[in-house]
């Protein structure tokens, strides 16, 4: 459309979003119609009215990461790099929400890295970093962080120093979302790797609220000058819903599961009571050494159930 203008979507809140030109202007846009289909991550073009803007088309998607429930959908990020899930050693994570979450980027060709955070807590981290030992195996990449809120610490020591540079090597050129819990140390990530995170979202709550105080859904955050590194901060989860998937692909998107699918003799096995199953002959494998774990099995059982209900 003529008179149109490229822009990035790097906050929303209800209908309003805060669109990112590629000059590194920032302005407000509404979406046409009622009902916004835009998120965090978006390429959009957009048309000037007034001191704001109109959306007027998305680009195409490279993907969208979002979860599902019988309600609603809440979509977290579009065109993303990678997803950092992001898990605390103590309170103890919830391994199905691991899960979940790795299915989801499975299943939109996004690449998983899963980090454990409060690595200080000697004891809790010991057992929390032994019940990873399946996803270790599975080829996902691990992270071991120690992550300090800013007023905690004055003085930056040498771990902190060699685990920011890590983290750092690791999101340098890309797009991340992070993710996870309340209380896994979110905040602390963002806070160490964007200091001016706080200012930058007081500056967004206001802009899209009129300064009606409020915390935005999604919020994109580059974490160098260049604005070739962005760090994607979501709002935590206690649920994650997955009632995007059909029940027969849940095998696809776990690697354990997959490598053993295709010794089932049936092609619409469900892995669950079928005889000639490859993954059930794992599962019992008379070593004793499966590479399918007992709750991993639990796990999807339980999903399978879970969203073949949701199907007519």
């Amino acid at each position: 459309m003529a008179g149109t203008q490229p822009g990035l979507v790097v906050a929303g809140f209800g209908r309003h979003v805060l669109v990112e030109t590629p000059s590194g202007q920032r302005l407000i846009c509404h979406p046409r119609g009622k009902k916004s289909q835009v998120v965090v991550g978006d390429q959009i073009q957009w048309l000037p009215s007034q001191d704001e803007g109109t959306i007027e088309k998305i680009e195409p998607r490279n993907n969208l990461f979002y979860r599902q429930d019988e309600m609603r959908t809440k979509s977290f990020a579009a065109n993303l790099d990678q997803v950092l899930i992001l898990m605390a050693a103590e309170p103890e994570f919830s391994e199905s929400q691991l899960t979940r979450a790795l299915i989801a980027a499975e299943a939109e060709h996004i690449k998983p890295i899963i980090a454990l955070n409060k690595r200080d807590l000697v004891e809790p981290f010991g057992r929390a970093w032994a019940r990873l030992a399946p996803y270790r195996a599975m080829g996902y990449q691990m992270l071991a962080l120690a992550i300090k809120p800013k007023e905690a610490t004055q003085a930056t020591t040498l771990a902190e120093d060699a685990q920011t540079t890590e983290l750092m090597t690791l999101l340098r050129g890309k797009k991340t979302l992070v993710l996870g819990p309340s209380g896994a140390g979110k905040s602390s990530l963002t806070n160490l790797l964007v200091p001016q995170a706080k200012v930058l979202t007081a500056e967004i709550s206001q802009a899209l609220n009129s300064g009606k105080h409020t915390t935005t859904s999604t919020t994109l955050y580059w974490v160098d000058e260049a604005r070739t590194t962005a760090l994607i901060d979501s709002p935590g989860f206690q649920e994650f819903g997955l009632h995007h998937i059909e029940p027969m692909q849940l095998a696809n998107y776990m690697p354990d599961f997959k490598a053993h699918a295709q010794d089932c003799k049936f092609y619409n096995c469900t892995h669950l009571h079928e005889p000639g199953c490859g993954v059930i002959s794992e599962v019992k494998s008379a070593s004793g050494a499966s590479s399918i774990s007992s709750n991993r099995y639990r796990l999807y059982s339980e999903l399978f159930e879970e969203l073949s209900q949701t199907r007519y």
